[in-house]
């Protein structure tokens, strides 16, 4: 089975709920809409936290959010292939793979795309904080321009996008948090979600993020919810 959740904030207790409640195994998939806070503090938390999950019934896929490091930074990342694409995982921890941006994927016959990344609400607080923040959180223009080929090559046809943030137009601006000045928020990664989703065919878009519930046509935003993947989508 291939389920479906959104940021976890490295809080895996509900995960492991829902695992034994469907009677998972690590043949099976639980993808993560980014945040899941795995690779935050770079030391020994971290790794309890990693041994934590390991114990879990279930192989997380992860797409990358704006709460952890990039495994490129990582020295003990190592990469393999993963459903016709690559994933990035340690070798103590062979079930918690990262996806790498722009690459496709079949999940269950159905060609998806990952588009990683978004911009921290909380950026200046954790800078002025001592906490860490990550320059490269959001996709750079290199990964854009991988992303834009892979669609290319796929004559701007997929089945589903699984990203971190949205594209611009379906921001839910109802979830805004209180406090927050919107006009320094850096919206250049929505934006440039929505010139891709004007020109792509595409089936289902998953998106986390925003820590909210909410569909919108056939783009669906998770939160604390979990699902089958591609349960109401239907098969070619």
């Amino acid at each position: 089975m291939i389920y479906i959740t959104g940021d976890v904030h490295a809080k895996f207790d509900r995960v492991d709920e829902f695992c034994r409640r469907v009677y998972s195994s690590k043949q099976d998939i639980l993808i993560v809409l980014g945040d899941a806070g795995i690779n935050y503090y770079g030391n020994q938390t971290d790794h309890q936290l990693k041994v934590k999950i390991s114990r879990i019934p279930i192989t997380l896929f992860c797409i990358q959010g704006n709460h952890e490091n990039r495994p490129v930074n990582i020295p003990a990342y190592r990469t393999m292939d993963f459903h016709g694409g690559t994933v990035w995982y340690e070798e103590e921890f062979p079930s918690i793979l990262f996806a790498e941006d722009g690459d496709i994927y079949d999940f269950d016959g159905y060609r998806t795309i990952v588009i990683g990344g978004a911009f921290s609400l909380d950026k200046y607080y954790r800078i002025n904080n001592e906490l860490p923040w990550f320059e490269d959180e959001q996709p750079d223009e290199l990964i854009k321009a991988r992303v834009e080929e892979q669609l290319a090559k796929n004559d701007w046809h997929i089945d589903t996008v699984l990203s971190h943030t949205v594209p611009a137009r379906y921001v839910p601006q109802e979830a805004f948090l209180r406090g927050i000045d919107q006009s320094l928020v850096d919206k250049s990664t929505e934006e440039w979600l929505g010139t891709l989703e004007a020109r792509l065919t595409y089936r289902k878009w998953y998106a986390g993020h925003f820590h909210t519930e909410k569909k919108i046509g056939r783009l669906e935003i998770m939160f604390n919810n979990f699902d089958v993947f591609c349960s109401n989508v239907p098969r070619r």
